[in-house]
């Protein structure tokens, strides 16, 4: 039997709070065998300096400005590498045409471009932008892509055989059919927007988690440091998180497949068979049947 809810969250925490004891010990007591603890700030240390930074006006405007250059790029970066990637996957002329120049292009890792961004755009802003969007872009294009390519013609052939045009084959067909392989393409997307930005923040911000966390490094100000990455996890967390949720809202169509312990399958009893007057089975054995669909909360418990 499977642990509830109540008790997966309750051992989620007992794991979190081990991982915390077990670096307030190995840094408080200095615990040097080849990991260097004794040069980590304790537990307690970063939790006074998270404290004192949430009291301050800084904190949140440098969340607010990573928070605006990350959802901005990133729905650039969703809207077009959707649009190009069903263009891409549909049409065999945009293949021949911007199939080479994206594929030189995607193996450059996006903090590669701060230069680039620095001359073509007129401030620092708009070229975080552009390296969040160009982060985040490449991953949703090819799952896109590759979405697409993987339909059955069947579908198509189906909204064809009822009159359906071009656009009501993308409507119905197409981009319904695709939308688990694109959302799984944005929750890429945004993990490496979060790395690009901060990077991007660090080099040419003036604002943001990134620039202070590059800043408290150069002041040798550890705990503010650790105060940043805790910052930018959880951020990425969350964000991530609200883009599964989203995928599971918009595909609650498809199937669920339930998770077992142990490789166990759950299975349920087989409907009754109705019978006739003298006593035998109206029709052969009904195949089984699924159990009643779970519900959000136990589809989706899992992702917090």
């Amino acid at each position: 039997m499977t642990r509830r809810p109540l008790a997966r969250y309750a051992l989620r925490a007992v794991s979190l709070a081990t991982a915390l004891g077990l670096w307030q010990l190995l840094t408080s007591l200095d615990v040097d065998l080849w990991l260097r603890f004794s040069q980590f700030p304790t537990a307690t240390d970063i939790a006074r300096a998270f404290t004192g930074r949430l009291s301050g006006g800084d904190y949140w405007t440098d969340l607010a400005d990573s928070l605006t250059r990350i959802l901005t790029g990133f729905a650039l970066a969703a809207v077009a590498g959707v649009a190009t990637g069903v263009l891409v996957a549909r049409s065999r002329l945009a293949e021949d045409l911007l199939g080479p120049v994206l594929e030189v292009i995607r193996p450059i890792p996006a903090i590669a471009l701060v230069p680039v961004a620095i001359l073509l755009f007129p401030s620092n802003e708009q070229g975080i932008v552009f390296i969040t969007c160009t982060a985040a872009f490449f991953p949703v294009l090819v799952s896109t892509r590759h979405a697409v390519r993987a339909l059955t013609p069947v579908w198509e052939e189906a909204v064809r055989t009822m009159g359906g045009g071009r656009l009501r084959i993308l409507g119905s067909v197409v981009l319904p059919g695709a939308l688990p392989g694109i959302f799984g393409g944005l929750s890429v997307g945004i993990g490496v927007s979060w790395i690009c930005v901060i990077s991007a923040e660090m080099i040419s911000g003036q604002y943001g988690v990134g620039y202070r966390t590059w800043q408290d490094y150069t002041v040798v100000n550890y705990p503010g440091v650790f105060v940043g990455m805790v910052t930018i996890g959880v951020l990425g967390w969350v964000t991530s998180t609200a883009v599964e949720l989203l995928g599971r809202r918009l595909t609650r169509w498809l199937p669920r497949t339930s998770y077992v312990p142990g490789g166990r399958t759950r299975t349920s009893r087989p409907l009754a068979v109705p019978a006739h007057a003298d006593g035998k089975p109206e029709h052969k054995a009904q195949p089984e049947q699924q159990g009643e669909n779970e519900t959000e909360e136990a589809r989706d418990e899992h992702l917090v």
